[in-house]
């Protein structure tokens, strides 16, 4: 058996479609543990196909405006949990590399509106298309019948989990795609 997580002992575990043994329910969370590493590896590698251009804060950033559109430096802060002032270092290097935009804010004027350049959005879109491409290669390598219960699968995980925040997904440079 796997790591027996789930701290059911012995007892049944009551589902939609009859009972469950509590081993059953564990090899269940061991399987989503161990994709979920597959996942965060996939992840992981896509973000370091880009670190040599950026830090994974100035990342953030991009994937931030590249989801969002335009977003001032307190909303970098906020999402970066950091102090403002970090927030404008970060912003400074961003510009400098020719990754990022400060415009006159057309809604409030003393705030400046940060954008990508074609540059910053070539980047976030060479990091998406390394993790699709790496998904892809894996999704592939499975026989049809289970690429399409994996699809379902997912989607029904997805749904029971609700809604992630951006900032929850921000943090190893993820976007909706």
């Amino acid at each position: 058996m796997g790591s027996g997580t789930s701290g059911h002992g012995g007892e049944n575990v009551e589902g939609t479609e009859g009972v469950e043994s509590a081993e059953d329910v564990d090899r269940q969370i061991d399987a989503v543990l161990r994709a979920a590493r597959v996942w965060v590896a996939v992840v992981a590698r896509s973000v370091a196909e880009v670190e040599e251009s950026v830090t994974l804060s100035q990342l953030r950033v991009l994937v931030m405006i590249a989801t969002r559109g335009p977003v001032n430096l307190g909303a970098v802060a906020r999402e970066l949990r950091v102090h403002p002032s970090n927030a404008t270092r970060i912003c400074d290097r961003l510009v400098a590399a020719g990754l990022l935009r400060r415009d006159e804010d057309p809604n409030d004027r003393r705030h400046l509106a940060l954008t990508l350049t074609p540059r910053g959005q070539r980047l976030v879109d060479q990091m998406m298309r390394h993790r699709r491409a790496a998904v892809a290669d894996v999704v592939a390598r499975m026989p049809e019948a289970q690429r399409r219960r994996l699809a379902s699968a997912l989607n029904a995980f997805a749904s029971a989990a609700g809604d992630v925040t951006d900032v929850e997904t921000s943090m190893l440079g993820w976007r909706e795609n």
